[in-house]
């Protein structure tokens, strides 16, 4: 059996509550910038979260923001910065081309924010349902952030979301070189996005379960590992980027970041929120296997933890029983400064440790004021970046409610 095409990153498009291209995001990482804030929302009231200020109509007419949705916007925009990045003009495409870019999207869900708005529209009209949007449908479907992109750039090829709670965004970043493997497809615009602070609802539902973050200052909220933590900070954003057969990528003198060595997927089957670290510690150690690696050979580990007390026990329990003491890990967390991005926190939170191939720096994970012992790790960076020797290989942990479990692996182009 031959082997399988090997499969690189070429473009980053992103909005991230701290920076809306990968180079702003990057520099906010390594200089502590938060894009946490105080946030209000209706039937939940003053609250935090972290909120992306990114260009919509760049890409977009405001009569095209207006009948879409924010998912959507978030995919056009990010869709568009990742063709940009990587150096390849959309609009010149042929049609052949259009037919053989498929887009694939992780999301958390879809359809709850258009569903709260127009059911809160509607009470004001005596709940009289014809004056129920006709938008509503195309809103609300699953796939509608996926088919936004391609009905903004006139992309023919495949192309739908991935529903994977929070460990979505990895999960479009492995459908995509997979369809790339199988031939499929020649470009895939992979990743994830959150429309999340729009829908009330997933704020109350944290806050019923006492896992909604707070703090005074909104840039010290969220805050894994640390004993003070109290929740999850909510946030929006997304992150696509485009994928590309090594061999294409090489043919055409394109940029590259990284390539797609391995990955794992798994599920904990044992309870609707509660993580599972033996799954988790699994999951790493299938992806490894898959990577032809051991977890010495792996430089930084990016976490998923979220800043509520079991979830970061029982991750940190996965990661100390893959990597030991003195493998010599890195290991970092982007939530503390952006929060919980959702459906987009895998493949935003790799691209900002991507640029760690270049200056070897390991972004740190802030607001540790007290590190909680069950967290404790000697590879753990924390409040301050760490300069190292190099980095060439990148592993990204993601987990979701449910009991899913992704695990991507990211080395440097060779």
């Amino acid at each position: 059996m031959s082997a399988l095409p090997r499969i690189v990153i070429t473009g980053v498009g992103l909005t991230a509550p701290n920076g809306n291209d990968l180079a702003a995001y990057r520099e906010s990482l390594l200089t502590g910038v938060s894009g946490v804030q105080p946030y209000h929302i209706r039937h939940v009231g003053d609250t935090l979260a972290g909120v992306c200020d990114f260009p919509a109509t760049k890409h977009q007419k405001r009569r095209e923001v207006r009948r879409g949705t924010r998912a959507g916007s978030i995919s056009v925009y990010c869709a568009n910065e990742a063709f940009l990045d990587a150096g390849i003009d959309a609009s010149a495409l042929t049609d052949a081309e259009r037919a053989r870019v498929g887009v694939y999207v992780g999301i958390t869900e879809h359809g709850n924010v258009e569903t709260e708005n127009e059911v809160h529209e509607l009470i004001g009209y005596g709940n009289d349902t014809s004056f129920w949007s006709h938008h509503h449908n195309p809103r609300t479907v699953a796939n509608n952030p996926a088919g936004e992109v391609t009905l903004n750039m006139r992309l023919t090829g495949p192309a739908y979301c991935l529903g994977g709670a929070c460990a979505a965004g990895n999960l479009g970043l492995i459908q995509g070189a997979q369809m790339l493997q199988l031939g499929q497809v020649d470009r895939a615009l992979a990743g994830g996005v959150s429309e999340s602070i729009h829908t009330f609802g997933i704020f109350a539902s944290f806050a019923s379960q006492g896992a909604l973050g707070s703090h005074a200052d909104p840039a010290k909220a969220s805050r894994p590992f640390d004993t003070a933590r109290n929740g999850i900070v909510v946030s929006e954003g997304g992150c696509l980027y485009m994928l590309e057969r090594l061999d294409d990528a090489q043919a055409r003198g394109a940029k590259i970041y990284g390539e797609l060595i391995g990955y794992g997927i798994n599920s904990d089957a044992s309870d609707f929120v509660l993580p599972n670290s033996e799954r988790q510690a699994q999951c790493i150690e299938l992806a490894l296997e898959r990577a032809g690696l051991t977890p010495a050979d792996i430089d930084i580990v990016n976490t998923h933890a979220t800043s509520t007390e079991q979830g970061d026990l029982q991750e940190c329990a996965a990661v100390r029983a893959v990597f030991d003491a003195d493998s010599g890990v890195h290991i970092n967390n982007t939530k503390s400064f952006i929060g919980h991005t959702m459906g987009a926190a895998g493949a935003l939170e790799l691209a900002g440790n991507l640029p760690s191939f270049d200056d070897g720096m390991v972004h740190p994970t802030i607001n540790v004021d007290d590190l909680d012992p069950g967290c404790a790790h000697p590879g753990l960076v924390i409040n301050e970046p760490k300069r190292t020797d190099g980095v060439d290989t990148i592993l990204n942990l993601s987990f979701g409610m449910l009991g899913i479990n992704s695990v991507v692996i990211i080395r440097r182009s060779t």
